[in-house]
């Protein structure tokens, strides 16, 4: 069977030190988030975090980056952070949650709507300026009604052993260029941050992983790329296999819609 080599340098993230922080440079983590949510409560959940917990949020140390619909599971939420660094999110955490006053008078209702949300994966930039670009629009005021018709697909690879610099390279100059060439816009790509979670009360999961995000303008955009991919016999004979040698279970793929206040909506200026 054809499959594609792994060359380059077998790196991987530095060991945490003591302090829960990363030997190498300073660098942004972000939070992949999926709360599993009570039966018909994610609008409830959506308009607490849109009309109460964002600004807080933002204002204790974090970026709220975007936040979805699952369009799959009506009872799933997605969200992403964004922290300067791990020391940073070390701070910021503590903050919101122990000190904040919204979080304090609104969290048993946020609380109320969750049946698990604990779903959480810690991440770095799987390559300098792999992560979201800046936003290039001001986050829509409170109250804002959703106006995007885009799909946003996240889809997680949960690895059987550290993410390599070969299996990003792989991803990088493979994977990804098939994936835009049937259609797919590529928003970011993360590998999982390696240091120790520094605000244990929130729990991480602890696989090793490489989360991709990419978009299309509308749902018969995205029908197109699966078509596409699927009638790709290079796709089928040496890129699929490559993945599938590597997982610990196929990859987790969500479909989601922007919620009205998400920096990312999926559009050609995101």
């Amino acid at each position: 069977m054809a499959s594609l080599a792994l060359h380059g340098a077998t790196t991987q993230a530095a060991p945490p030190d003591a302090n829960g922080g990363n030997q190498a440079m300073p660098h942004q983590v972000y939070e992949l988030r999926q709360y599993t949510l009570h039966p018909g409560k994610r609008d409830t959940l959506i308009a607490l975090f849109e009309d109460r917990f964002i600004e807080p949020l933002e204002s204790d140390g974090m970026q709220v980056l975007a936040h979805f619909r699952d369009l799959d599971n009506a009872d799933r939420f997605v969200w992403f952070r964004r922290f300067d660094d791990m020391p940073a999110r070390g701070r910021a955490l503590p903050a919101f949650y122990r000190k904040n006053p919204i979080w304090q008078k609104y969290r048993t209702d946020a609380n109320a709507t969750m049946r698990d949300s604990d779903n959480v994966l810690l991440l770095r930039e799987a390559w300098p300026g792999s992560a979201f670009a800046a936003p290039t629009m001001r986050r829509p005021p409170v109250g804002a009604k959703p106006g995007s018709n885009a799909i946003v697909r996240v889809t997680p690879h949960a690895l059987v052993n550290p993410v390599l610099d070969a299996f990003v390279g792989v991803f990088r100059h493979t994977l990804a260029p098939r994936a835009q060439d049937a259609g797919a816009r590529l928003l970011a790509t993360f590998v999982s941050e390696e240091s120790a979670n520094n605000f244990p009360p929130l729990p991480v999961r602890p696989e090793h992983v490489l989360v991709w995000v990419a978009s299309f303008p509308d749902a018969a955009a995205y029908a197109r790329y699966r078509a596409h991919l699927e009638a790709d016999p290079r796709w089928s004979r040496e890129v699929a296999p490559v993945l599938l040698q590597r997982l610990i279970w196929p990859a987790d793929v969500h479909r989601l819609a922007p919620a009205a206040r998400s920096l990312v909506q999926g559009h050609a200026s995101d």
